[in-house]
């Protein structure tokens, strides 16, 4: 089976975040299946800088769209055995730094006409009017960045099956009326049924409304979106896609993850010799310039955003600080959490210790000196950060929301399907957050049972192989399927409900 996987980006080449991870990981467990896997992503700097050897093998023209031609460069993903497609136009994708944002923090103006043109590239090759031989049985698209690739290939009688993956339906791709007319898309695509959404222009409906399978990163996150609470306006469409929408948990890459073999530890170690994690905390403490302590160390890895629930961290502070613990964190976002962060820290730099940024040599050794991992996350589609974890044994504290509530287990109220490995607290307020963290400090101070709880973590499964062999299940016997516009709104407006009447009367009328 022939796998094309659209992404904008894949770790090591360009990551943000979870997205990165999972398609710089999940190609290479498909191809250890028996398929045949490959990668297209735009040509970005840092892309073109981590890729190694690369070589030309083809143009695709583009007009009347785009630029006339754009390069595809081809290689492989590097440690792996999956080949890399590169759409190299340096107008597009030629800009240093994040893939999706200006150095102030704000997103590209022409962030929808540069996915645009990505989109065509991967429609062109999915259909084959370039060069390549090779032609996918299934592309497979991710997140609102190739929203457009399902959407431009469901009308033609020749194409591949689809898939799409929903990462983070916080971000939709969302643009201007203007923005359709000017990517001279086909105006029977404005519409609520495709991809109108209150009068702007949504990519990821694109993904939504025409894949033939729709997949997201957690079972629990697949449910949760179907609701208002989740749904971010979408939810009406997802429930009615609800058969075609599975949750597939996201695994972790034991290439780049494993304490017994990681290169960024000074101490490496496993289930069965925890004892040697042990000096990875005072070099983790000097690293960051915090005094020595056996006092628990707590760690948060991660984007400084709302939804990450950073605010309730920053509440939380004074109390921790009576506490006696210490605190690392690593991450950026939105300014206003950067800022207050840069404070804080001046003001508790005896046990608080903050990095603006990300590297990824020091998320490994925090995840390895840490005792503690807090993940208070408003929603969370799967999370990567907390598996890391488990796997490092650094015990996670987390929300019972998404990807969150399918892997952490909590001690004294375990799931019926997993072993106890963490903390876990439902309401969404820094008290609930700060009762979780005394129940960890508590079971800190019981050397015995605190090993016990952290090897329960570590010999759980949470690798790709598992994760692969059910994206691999869903592959199997996937067939183009007829477009079947939604009989519902997208939940919002009395325009959504004039226009389902509207289309109710035409459809009347021709019958």
């Amino acid at each position: 089976m022939k796998v094309l996987f659209v992404a904008s980006e894949a770790y090591p080449l360009i990551k943000t975040g979870g997205l990165g991870d999972v398609c710089g990981s999940l190609p290479p467990a498909l191809l250890a299946t028996g398929m045949d896997v490959r990668l297209l992503l735009p040509a970005y700097p840092a892309a073109l800088a981590q890729a190694g050897p690369l070589k030309p093998v083809d143009t695709i023209d583009l007009r009347p769209y785009f630029h006339p031609t754009v390069r595809l460069l081809e290689g492989r993903l590097p440690g792996t055995r999956v080949k890399l497609w590169l759409v190299d136009c340096p107008p597009a994708f030629n800009r240093a730094g994040n893939p999706y944002h200006a150095a102030d923090g704000q997103p590209w103006p022409d962030n929808a006409e540069r996915f645009a043109l990505f989109a065509r590239a991967a429609v062109a090759l999915a259909l084959g009017w370039t060069r390549q031989r090779w032609r996918p049985d299934i592309v497979h698209a991710h997140d609102w960045q190739t929203g457009l690739v399902p959407a431009l290939l469901a009308s033609d009688p020749a194409r591949p099956a689809t898939v799409f993956t929903i990462h983070n339906l916080a971000y939709q791709g969302i643009f201007p009326r203007a923005t359709f007319d000017a990517l001279r898309l086909d105006p029977s695509l404005w519409s609520f049924e495709a991809l109108e959404f209150h009068g702007q222009m949504s990519f990821i409906k694109g993904g939504l409304v025409y894949a033939d399978r729709l997949t997201t990163v957690s079972p629990n996150y697949a449910r949760e979106i179907q609701t208002p609470r989740f749904g971010h306006g979408l939810d009406g469409l997802l429930h009615w896609r609800r058969d075609a929408l599975h949750g597939i948990l996201n695994g972790i890459d034991r290439r780049e993850w494993n304490p017994a073999r990681d290169p960024h530890l000074v101490s490496r170690y496993s289930a069965a010799k925890l004892g040697a994690k042990g000096p990875n905390k005072p070099a983790l403490q000097n690293e960051l310039g915090l005094p020595p302590s056996p006092q628990p160390l707590l760690a948060l890895v991660g984007r400084l955003v709302w939804q990450k629930g950073i605010d309730l961290v920053l509440e939380l502070l004074p109390a921790l600080a009576r506490r006696g613990v210490q605190l690392a964190i690593l991450g950026n976002g939105e300014r206003e959490y950067e800022t207050a962060l840069r404070r804080v820290a001046a003001v508790y730099r005896d046990w608080l210790a903050v990095r603006i940024g990300y590297d990824e040599g020091l998320a490994h050794r925090i995840e390895a000196g840490a005792d503690l991992f807090l993940m208070p996350s408003r929603f969370e589609p799967c999370g990567l950060n907390q598996l890391y974890s488990l796997h490092y044994g650094t015990v996670p504290v987390v929300h019972r929301v998404g990807g969150l509530s399918d892997t952490v287990s909590d001690i004294d109220h375990p799931t019926p399907v997993l072993k106890p490995n963490g903390f876990v607290f439902s309401q969404e307020t820094p008290a609930a957050l700060l009762a979780a963290i005394d129940r960890a400090l508590a079971l800190y101070r019981q050397p015995t049972r605190w090993a016990a709880l952290q090897r329960s973590g570590m010999r759980q499964d949470f690798s790709w192989s598992r994760s692969a062999a059910k994206y691999a299940g869903l592959y199997a016997g996937l067939r183009p399927t007829p477009v079947r516009n939604p009989p519902v709104k997208t939940r919002g407006s009395s325009r959504h409900r004039a226009g389902v009447r509207r289309t109710t009367r035409a459809a009347a009328a021709r019958r």
